[in-house]
């Protein structure tokens, strides 16, 4: 069976290098390169940039979607490291996407982040999520970009309702923060598990992460990094996540169920190899996520 993800994928320019990069182009990046398989839809243009990328997806071992290549020009993220090598984005994106994928019947479908919420291309997503919905494993990272968000209140709305449609949801500390200023994360964290995904992760940074599912609560310690940067770091949890639940049976519509009752002690094994894969790409400059080798000589 086959991922589907379904994003923007763009240029960084970081420090003046070119580097690519975009949420859920990193999610799928980085599952492939575990040995998944994983097909990915975005919109992007034939021109050098985009070029680049669809060789970066194909020598990955990722599939980018026929009609993925239709843009005017490919999108780019120009951003600015911080002290702490944390990140801010200046963005040149148009995000559309027209009819539905021609791939097989995915076992899940991942997006988020500008996809989640830009017009048009937000509304196919939503769209698109409502398709899969019964047969697939809905996941999602709001990874919200508050500079390309003109209306604040809608953009809440909008991942919302996609919290909503989803089984899993990964979230940073920081966007819960601006997704609900008027309460703690942890709070909102459990608003958004009463409306029914089976988990919600909250990553918070070098203070590890939180698990919560219907069996309950747990905190899960950051593993020890020489941080780079923090390019690709939440996405690279979710593809730990992803890829630990993957190798529990737990994902497809037929295992939503299953996915549902997952107990804490697995959980929590599913969020320690996500930090693993979190902790290798901070190691590395820009959204460089590791492949099955590098996991398994760090577990040695």
């Amino acid at each position: 069976m086959r991922g589907l993800v379904i994003g923007e994928s763009l240029i960084d320019i970081v420090e003046g290098d070119e580097h690519v990069g975009g949420s859920p182009l990193n999610v799928a990046i980085g599952l492939s390169r575990l040995g998944r398989d994983v097909d990915f839809l975005t919109h992007i243009a034939d021109d050098s940039r985009g070029r680049r990328i669809a060789d970066y997806i194909k020598s990955s071992g990722a599939q980018l979607v026929p009609g993925s290549m239709t843009a005017a020009r490919t999108p780019t993220a120009t951003a600015t490291i911080t002290e702490d090598g944390s990140a801010t984005y200046t963005f040149d994106l148009d995000w559309q996407l027209r009819g539905t994928p021609e791939v097989p019947p995915p076992l899940l479908v991942h997006t988020g982040s500008i996809a989640a919420v830009r017009e048009p291309g937000c509304l196919a997503v939503a769209a698109l999520l409502d398709a899969y919905r019964l047969s697939a494993t809905i996941t999602l990272d709001p990874n919200v970009r508050p500079s390309l968000i003109a209306n604040r209140d809608l953009a809440r709305q909008r991942i919302d309702n996609l919290v909503e449609r989803s089984d899993i949801v990964k979230v940073s500390d920081e966007d819960l923060r601006w997704i609900d200023p008027d309460r703690e994360p942890e709070h909102t964290a459990r608003a958004w598990l009463a409306r029914g995904p089976a988990i919600v992760a909250v990553t918070m940074g070098e203070n590890g992460s939180r698990a919560f599912c219907a069996a309950g609560e747990a905190h899960v310690a950051a593993k020890q990094a020489e941080v780079v940067d923090t390019i690709g770091a939440g996405d690279a949890f979710m593809v730990g996540l992803l890829d630990a639940l993957w190798e529990m049976d737990l994902l497809g519509g037929e295992r939503r169920a299953a996915l549902a009752k997952i107990q804490l002690e697995e959980l929590t094994a599913a969020f320690e190899a996500a930090g693993l894969v979190s902790a290798l790409t901070v190691g590395r400059a820009g959204a460089d996520l590791p492949d099955r080798a590098a996991l398994r000589s760090i577990a040695l």
